[in-house]
């Protein structure tokens, strides 16, 4: 599950008044089955959403959450092979993970956000959460966005220098652990990208076209297609669509809005299409920028691209030909091969930016 479908769970319960706790993964080690920043909410009824090791400690866990709705005291947990209360949950494979427990009935900011948010259009975030230190510390917490603006929590909990650490592991997407010197304490720091499921956007309707808008629908994609030509863009072509839009290329991706969680896929393979498409496109922040066609074809687009004012650097971001090889030349072995090489970028975001402008 998604930090978003999570977080709709919440809200959910928190509306019927249930009272919920949020569980997330620290640190791991060795071969543990989730990562750092993997996430499951309970509710004061014993209902779950998301998971923290794919099965292995869930149960344990949920007595945990529940203890901590009791007390409203956060605590921290280890389970590994090493641990005999791991034996006895499942984790015998080899790893070991560190989990935060805390209640979110008290966090009336944070909960007061989450009531009022749209959360199929949440932009990306970052929260910082003290997971080590003083009892009285534990749980203290921020929530950033993508701007720096401070979403939710007290603006002075963390200092500044934490705080310009969140904005660069919002741009990588991998949470990680800091210990930091605060009011004369040793504290240890979670600092939590939540990014919003990605959404591809797929430039021109051609057949392949087609195949990848089912794949992307199989896989739970929001997707859009932007096709002017009118017998590509014809109704019932795409219905796994999100939306179908029949305007110039550059144009909607202007009224689309593209950001560190948009895929876009360049394949109407005609110049006057893809070509505006790909000058909007690597001048955004898109965490992905594919164009379809042959070493000759990409060789004589890059030619037109440079010479319509893009940088090399700029140039370098896009993925063309587009997709991983799989040895297949039919449309869905073709569109395979470009959700597969979407998906990669995306679980390593290493091409994430977080300025509108496209600069890091």
């Amino acid at each position: 599950m998604t930090t978003n479908e999570i977080l709709a769970d919440i809200r959910a319960w928190a509306r019927a008044g249930k009272p919920v706790a949020l569980a997330t993964v620290i640190r791991t080690w060795g071969s543990a089955p989730r990562p750092a920043g993997s996430k499951m909410a309970v509710s004061g009824q014993g209902e779950m959403s998301g998971s923290v090791s794919a099965g292995c400690v869930e149960s344990a866990v949920v007595q945990e959450a529940l203890e901590v709705l009791r007390n409203h005291r956060p605590r921290r947990l280890r389970y590994g092979v090493a641990d005999e209360t791991a034996w006895e949950v499942g984790l015998t494979c080899g790893g070991e993970i560190d989990i935060f427990v805390e209640s979110w009935t008290g966090l009336e900011g944070l909960v007061s956000w989450l009531q009022g948010m749209a959360l199929d259009s949440l932009p990306p975030m970052v929260r910082l959460i003290v997971v080590g230190g003083p009892e009285e510390a534990l749980g203290r917490s921020v929530l950033v966005g993508v701007d720096g603006r401070i979403v939710a929590g007290d603006p002075n909990a963390f200092p500044e220098t934490l705080m310009a650490h969140a904005r660069s592991v919002l741009a990588g997407g991998t949470a990680d652990t800091r210990q930091i010197h605060a009011e004369g304490r040793e504290l240890e720091v979670l600092v939590d990208p939540w990014l919003p499921p990605p959404t591809l956007v797929i430039v021109g309707g051609v057949h392949i076209s087609v195949a990848l808008s089912r794949l992307a629908g199989a896989i739970g994609y929001r997707h859009i297609i932007i096709e002017p030509r009118a017998a590509f863009a014809a109704p019932g072509r795409f219905p796994e669509a999100e939306m179908v839009e029949r305007t110039w290329t550059d144009e909607a991706l202007q009224r689309i809005g593209l950001t560190p969680a948009t895929a876009v896929a360049v394949l109407s393979h005609d110049p006057k299409l893809d070509d505006p498409a790909l000058l909007a496109a690597l001048r955004s922040p898109a965490f992905y920028i594919g164009a379809l066609g042959s070493d000759a074809t990409n060789l004589a687009r890059r030619r037109r691209l440079l010479a319509a004012g893009l940088s090399e650097d700029e140039l370098a971001r896009l993925h063309a030909p587009i997709g991983i090889d799989l040895g297949r030349q039919d449309a869905e072995g073709i569109a395979l091969s470009i959700l597969a090489e979407i998906v990669a970028t995306w679980s390593g975001r290493s091409r994430i930016r977080l300025d509108p402008s496209g600069s890091e």
